[in-house]
């Protein structure tokens, strides 16, 4: 995974409840910030992380995402001061996705992205339990006609709670019903069987090495940043091994649409 340095602020996203920003990088490339210090806080950009790479391998589109070093300074030249505060509160490693100019929300009444995408995108967010993929706020892009994941900020739940982290490997994902693509996911079942073997015990450990060290101190109950890694590997094995729960919750919920 590729780090930049942020060298400029652009703009902000008022539309994200985290601020997120368009910065310019030390690469000349426009990319999205997500800020550590925002009130979601580093879980967000660890769920990110985690998401959008996990994502990308099984080959769902996903702009590319970067670790972005943020120097305070930058909050120097901007006037509003909740702005400033949220650059100086992020100093240092933060997360950020290409920007995709041009690039336009998901309608459902307008795009219609095919049934086994559809299948394999309600699939995805069921296993990650990503509850931010709603007809309110979608978080799909359409850039040059293609359908494109953002934001798997709000995925992972579990880790607000780590003990519970054993039942909810298990569980179900009721909030499947409100996904946005849910009416076109008339091939869940054989997005199963192509994405589950994919979420190898290699992919996974892959995924989760790339989290850096500074997002993964002084959790509760974990020694180190390697045990944390280890927390997030285990959960999303068992999640992979243990899907039967949310497969047939996401079908019987697709079914009212047959």
């Amino acid at each position: 995974m590729r780090t930049v340095a942020a060298t400029r602020y652009v703009t902000p996203l008022r539309e994200g409840g985290s601020l997120p920003a368009v910065v310019e990088g030390d690469d000349d490339g426009l990319y999205v910030l997500k800020f550590r210090g925002a009130g979601q806080g580093r879980k967000a950009l660890i769920a990110e992380l985690i998401g959008g790479e996990l994502a990308r391998a099984l080959g769902l589109p996903m702009p590319e995402i970067v670790l972005a070093e943020l120097d305070p300074e930058l909050a120097r030249t901007e006037p509003d001061p909740e702005i400033q505060h949220l650059i100086r509160e992020s100093a240092g490693l933060n997360l950020a996705l290409d920007y995709l100019p041009g690039a336009v929300n998901y309608d459902p009444l307008v795009d219609q992205p095919d049934a086994a995408l559809a299948s394999r995108v309600v699939w995805f967010d069921a296993y990650l339990s990503n509850v931010d993929r709603t007809a309110r706020n979608t978080n799909l892009l359409i850039w040059h006609r293609r359908l494109h994941l953002i934001d798997h900020g709000a995925a992972l739940y579990f880790h607000h709670d780590w003990d519970s982290a054993q039942r909810a490997s298990a569980g179900v994902f009721a909030q499947v019903q409100d996904h946005v693509l849910l009416p076109l996911a008339r091939e869940l079942r054989a997005a199963d069987v192509e994405l589950a073997p994919q979420l190898t015990p290699a992919l996974i450990e892959r995924v989760v090495g790339l989290l850096p060290d500074a997002w993964l101190g002084d959790e509760p109950g974990f020694a180190d940043a390697g045990a944390l890694r280890r927390g997030y590997a285990d959960y999303l094995q068992r999640r992979v091994a243990e899907r039967a729960g949310f497969v047939e919750e996401a079908v019987r919920a697709q079914s009212r649409y047959l």
